[in-house]
């Protein structure tokens, strides 16, 4: 199910998390298969038995870091944030845009290889327990620029400090 829009509010961002942002999950357990695979080739001896519980192992990763990717929506509206996980179960973060304070993206050394980062939010009365952050996504910079253009464009309305005035 997509994120769907108010009536008058326009989707500024949309995405998963980036495929690269899962890499070290595939790698974890494609080890674990390899690990699996040495004590399989320990008690049995067999070179096909060690093949199919790595393929069986990496096969089982992809899959389930594919479902995690695609089960999680990050939207950016003219005006909301909102994060979406799960396909059978929801889990739905969602905050308005007047809310966020601050918008900081970081990247360890791994997600520099892999051009990818985490875009924070700090909300208005966030809690440490409630973080609002967009993980893995594909060019965090980007993301915050969206942010940007999107609070800019709120503020340039009827509803914010950017509200345009009369007076002189």
């Amino acid at each position: 199910m997509a994120f769907t829009p108010s009536p008058g509010e326009q989707i500024i961002f949309q995405g998963h998390p980036s495929w690269r942002s899962i890499l070290a999950f595939y790698l974890k357990g494609l080890l674990i298969g390899i690990i699996v695979a040495v004590i399989a080739y320990i008690i049995d001896g067999s070179f096909i038995t060690v093949f199919l519980i790595i393929l069986v192992a990496l096969g089982i990763s992809v899959l389930i870091g594919f479902i995690r990717r695609v089960a999680t929506v990050y939207t950016i509206t003219d005006r909301r944030l909102n994060i979406k996980r799960g396909i059978f179960a929801r889990d739905i973060q969602e905050t308005r845009l007047e809310r966020v304070q601050n918008v900081n993206y970081s990247q360890t050394v791994f997600q520099r290889l892999l051009q990818v980062g985490d875009v924070d939010f700090d909300t208005a009365a966030s809690d440490p327990d409630n973080l609002f952050v967009f993980n893995g996504v594909a060019d965090p910079l980007g993301v915050v620029q969206q942010v940007d253009r999107a609070t800019s464009l709120n503020s340039a309305g009827s509803h914010g400090l950017g509200e345009p005035s009369d007076k002189y």
